[in-house]
């Protein structure tokens, strides 16, 4: 059994109310979104050119590490849009009946998010290439010789898909998005505002000192900031007075295990395991899997984006390597 990591950037929590907080956390305007400066810029230019000419929003394809506020965005875009959002996930569509009953039930100016878009089966894509590119739905009737293809007509709607894997996607369905924006992660001023704010929504008190610390332990990504905050809250509520101080921040941390870097015990066993056998040579990343006894997968796109970030182990044509940084953080750097 897999144990719950508070610096976890998936979206699987198992707490309703936990879902429920974390929802209500989400911005729902560009007003009220922090970061991603550039992004906005674009999508609002689009948003702002399509409202005036009355079509929707052309298909956004967003990519980027997991937490960063894909979905966030997309209901964004919905709000600024005044559209009605359908929300599903790549593994959710099955077979191709099913993404044709989805896109059946939309309106016209409605919008689709698809999130792990690249994990869509091949049958379910070619459906989904026509219904972008000319909004037309073709499905076949009947089986054998007897089989017909029918052609229908949709309503123009607007496909979002979001993903941690670009390059997973097939080149055809990437060509169908006409805007595609990575999100990067925030700067530790950004997840400071978020944090603050996300402090007013649930009535929280935190001093200015509390918040710079947990955003420098937040690994610059929103959806881990507002977790921690979740976690220090409670502490605060059951060891204080409810206010987030230094004090409380620290304890709170210390207790969590997350370092002043932001990693936490699996990061820490990562990057030890990686020293401890191969010092400062590469290593391949099912070695990596092997030693940690962590998927592959979960190390690629939970662990290690952050951990590249910021410069705690690099990529090289031989594998990943531990750096220097990575040893002088854990106390393990080699004397000269």
């Amino acid at each position: 059994m897999a144990i719950e990591r508070i610096v976890d950037t998936s979206t699987h929590v198992d707490d309703n109310d936990e879902q429920q907080i974390e929802r209500t956390l989400r911005p729902q305007r560009f007003s009220e979104y922090i970061g991603q400066e550039h992004l906005k810029r674009n999508l609002e230019l689009a948003i702002n050119a399509a409202k005036k000419r009355e079509e929707p929003v052309d298909h956004v394809l967003l990519y980027g590490p997991p937490g960063l506020g894909k979905t966030t965005m997309a209901t964004v875009i919905a709000n600024e849009m005044g559209a009605n959002i359908r929300v599903t996930a790549g593994p959710a569509i099955e077979r191709a009946g099913d993404l044709a009953s989805i896109l059946t039930n939309l309106g016209d100016g409605d919008i689709l998010f698809i999130d792990e878009i690249h994990r869509l089966g091949r049958s379910v894509e070619e459906v989904l290439y026509a219904a972008m590119e000319d909004f037309k739905l073709d499905i076949v009737i009947g089986k054998g010789p007897a089989a017909r293809s029918v052609r229908l007509d949709l309503p123009k709607f607007t496909v979002i898909g979001a993903t941690t894997r670009a390059g997973a996607l097939a080149a055809p369905l990437r060509d169908r998005f006409g805007l595609s924006h990575r999100l990067d992660f925030y700067s530790t001023d950004e997840v400071g505002k978020i944090i603050d704010r996300a402090a007013h929504l649930l009535g929280s008190k935190i001093e200015p000192a509390a918040t710079a610390m947990l955003a420098g332990r937040s690994r610059l990504t929103p959806r881990i900031a507002n977790r921690l905050l979740r976690r220090v809250r409670d502490y605060a509520d059951i060891n204080g007075d409810g206010i987030i101080d230094t004090t409380i921040a620290t304890q709170a941390l210390q207790l969590l295990e997350i370092d002043e870097l932001g990693l936490d015990h699996a990061d820490r066993r990562l990057l030890n395991s990686m020293l401890e056998h191969y010092e400062h040579r590469p290593i391949g990343l099912n070695t990596i899997s092997a030693l940690t006894g962590d998927e592959a997968s979960t190390i690629e796109d939970f662990i290690e984006p952050y951990l590249l970030q910021i410069g705690l182990i690099e990529r090289t044509p031989r594998g990943r390597q531990v750096t220097q940084k990575a040893a002088k953080h854990l106390g393990k750097q080699q004397q000269q």
